[in-house]
Parts: C-alpha cells; structure tokens; sequence
C-alpha cells in the first residue's frame, strides 16, 4: 500500500517510575513511526515494556521525556481536559482487565464512549447494541458483567473501543480469553478496521494464532524496539 500515511510518531519516548528511593526506567528513547491502513502488532516478553508503550500512544500515560504525534497532534502538548476530548474524538482502547462498569448491562457499557461525547442516551445504546451485534453477542445486550463470561466481557470491551468509530484503536491481548473461533472473528472485526486509510490499529499479543493477519510486528526487549518487519524474527 504505497499511500499509507504516519499516523504516529514516537520522538525518544523515555519512561521511568519512581519506587521509593530507586527509578526504574522501562522505555530507553523510542523512536518509531506506525502508519495508517496498517494493523501493527507489539510483542515481546512480559516486562519489555509493551503495555507501557501503548498507553503512552494512547494518551493514558504520560511519558518522562519525549514526545507523541497523533494524526499531526502532539497530544502531550495539549491540557488535560483538551488531551481527554482528544482520546474521546480519535482514540478506542481495549483493555487487557476489561474495566467494564459494574453497574451497567453489556449494551449501556459498549455506549459508554458516545455518552461521553455527548451523543443522546437511548441512541447511544441501540449503537452499542449494533456494535454487539457485529461481534456475535447481541443476545447478552441487557445483562450486567458479572453475567457474562470472560469472553463475553471482553467482547464488550471491544465493542466499547470501537463503537465511537475511532481512527486509532490500541489493544492489550485482546484475544487472551477468547476461543480460536471467537478471537479469529474479533480480529477480523480490528484488521477491517486497520485496513481503512485515515485509520491505524496496534495490538499487544503474544497469540501466535493471529501472526498471519499482521502486516507489521514491533518486537520489544528491555524497552527497546528490536526488530521491525513483517514477520517474527528467525531464532
């Protein structure tokens, strides 16, 4: 695809935490550019900073240096409740816990993004509804989470990240709690998504099941991006 466009980049990204009296650094300067019309997978050991690296993308965690360009927007430049109306607009992230609210039935969480943007309650929930729909559950649209199984619940949360039709979507395993025929569904459901120009989909996996549909694997070891291409590394 010889038009695809950057839709990040990451500028010497560092991230460290503070625990107590020692810092932990768990990013060491990354520079990457992810493009539209691409479904990008993250991978690497447990530790290697993925999870870390995606949340900095999608503006939930601030990096300690550096800088992030979403779609031309260096979103770390903008306010808090600027940054937070820019995660509404453009951004659906998958969580690996879920964090569905408790209180809510299946459809009302899956609305919960266009509620936010200001979109009308009962309409809202008959897109979330349609958003289930697409994912093979709209039978389980009025029951609360703790009626759900695993991956009922993160089919949800799916659902949730993508009902607001975000031109970014990130994603941490989100085929951990699926069967093979469910989580082949939902990643169909994330590269029809990706494979839209304007549009750009990261994903954190370690399932080998879904390699093939990757058009581009980031492996990270220690913090560092070490490999870049389409396919694992041999070993």
């Amino acid at each position: 695809m010889s038009d695809l466009k950057t839709a990040i980049t990451l500028h010497k990204i560092v991230k460290e935490f503070s625990t107590g009296s020692q810092t932990i650094r768990v990013l060491h300067g990354i520079d990457a550019e992810i493009q539209s019309g691409e479904l990008t997978y993250l991978v690497g050991e447990s530790g290697s900073g993925k999870t870390t690296m995606i949340s900095i993308i999608a503006g939930i965690l601030y990096p300690t240096s550096g800088s992030v360009s979403v779609f031309g927007q260096d979103i770390y430049s903008l306010s808090d409740d600027d940054l937070v109306r820019f995660r509404l607009q453009n951004i659906g992230f998958i969580f690996q816990q879920y964090n569905l609210i408790p209180t809510l039935t299946a459809a009302e969480n899956a609305a919960v993004p266009l509620v936010a943007a200001g979109m009308g309650r009962d309409q809202a929930v008959r897109k979330g509804e349609a958003m289930l729909d697409n994912l093979n559950i709209a039978d389980q649209a009025r029951k609360l989470p703790r009626q759900l199984s695993g991956g009922q619940q993160q089919r949800v949360a799916i659902a949730r990240a993508l009902v607001h039709e975000p031109r970014l979507v990130v994603c941490d395993e989100p085929t951990a709690a699926l069967d093979a025929k469910s989580g082949r569904r939902v990643m169909d459901l994330l590269r029809e998504v990706a494979l839209a120009a304007d549009r750009t989909v990261i994903i954190v996996t370690h399932d080998n099941r879904i390699f093939d549909l990757a058009d581009r694997i980031l492996m990270m070891e220690d913090g560092r991006i070490t490999h870049d291409g389409k396919t694992l590394p041999d070993h």
